[in-house]
C-alpha cells in the first residue's frame, strides 16, 4: 500500500492526497494517517511543500467528513436502508457511540477524529442527532489542526529515519564483506597448512616388507 501511494503521489503530488483523503470520507478502506504519512513522506523528499500540503489534506477531510454527517442529518437512520450506506457505517456502533455523545457531548466529535473506526458512524450519528452544521465544523477541525500535522511530521521523521538506516546498512555491508574475506584467507590457510603437515615427513608408511 505505501509503494502504490508513494507511486501515485509522486505522479500527482497534490491532488492524488486530497482524493484520497477524500474518498476516505464515505468509507475507502486506506487509513487517513497512512495517507498522511506518505504525504510526509514527499514533504522530506521535496516533492511537496509542508504547509501547502498540510492545507490540502485537510481540506480533504473536512469534506469528507461532512458527507457522513449531512446524510444523518438529512435522511436520520432511513439512510442505512441503502446497503452500501449500511455497509460503511455499520450500525452496530450506535448504541455505543449514543452513550459517548450522552456522556461527552460535542466533545466526542473532537475525540471520533483520533479512533479511525469510529469516525465515519460518529459523525453520521451527529447528523442525526441535529447538531448544527458549523458547531460539527469547528470541533472536527479541532482535530483535524492536531492530527494532520502530527502525522505529516512523523512521515518525515520516519523517512529521515529511513535514510540513516540505509546509510547505516551500507556501512555494515562493508564491514561484513570486510570480515567474510578475511574469515575466508584464514580458512584457505588453515585448509592449506592441515593438508601439508599431513603430506610432510613421516607421514606415510615407508620401507620395503620382507618377502
Amino acid at each position: 500500500m505505501e509503494g502504490w501511494l508513494l507511486g501515485t503521489f509522486g505522479r500527482f503530488n497534490y491532488l492524488a492526497p486530497f482524493v484520497v483523503l477524500f474518498l476516505c470520507g464515505i468509507g475507502l478502506p486506506i487509513p487517513e494517517e497512512v495517507t498522511l504519512i506518505a504525504s510526509g513522506l514527499l514533504v522530506h523528499r521535496g516533492q511537496v511543500d509542508f504547509l501547502r500540503i498540510t492545507c490540502v489534506c485537510s481540506a480533504a477531510i473536512l469534506m469528507g467528513d461532512a458527507i457522513p454527517y449531512v446524510l444523518g442529518r438529512r435522511y436520520g437512520m432511513s439512510a442505512l436502508k441503502v446497503r452500501w450506506v449500511r455497509r460503511i457505517i455499520h450500525p452496530e456502533r450506535f448504541a455505543r457511540l449514543e452513550r459517548r455523545f450522552e456522556r461527552h457531548g460535542n466533545w466526542a466529535v473532537f475525540a471520533c477524529r483520533f479512533f479511525a473506526g469510529v469516525r465515519i458512524p460518529g459523525y453520521f450519528l451527529a447528523g442525526t442527532m441535529r447538531m448544527s452544521f458549523g458547531r460539527f465544523l469547528l470541533l472536527d477541525a479541532l482535530g483535524v489542526v492536531v492530527s494532520v500535522p502530527v502525522s505529516i511530521w512523523l512521515g518525515i521523521i520516519f523517512a529521515e529515519q529511513v535514510d540513516r538506516l540505509q546509510e547505516s546498512f551500507r556501512s555494515l555491508h562493508l564491514v561484513l564483506a570486510f570480515a567474510i574475506l578475511c574469515l575466508a584467507l584464514v580458512l584457505i590457510v588453515r585448509g592449506r597448512r592441515r593438508r601439508g603437515s599431513e603430506g610432510g615427513p613421516g607421514s606415510g608408511t615407508g620401507g620395503d616388507n620382507p618377502s
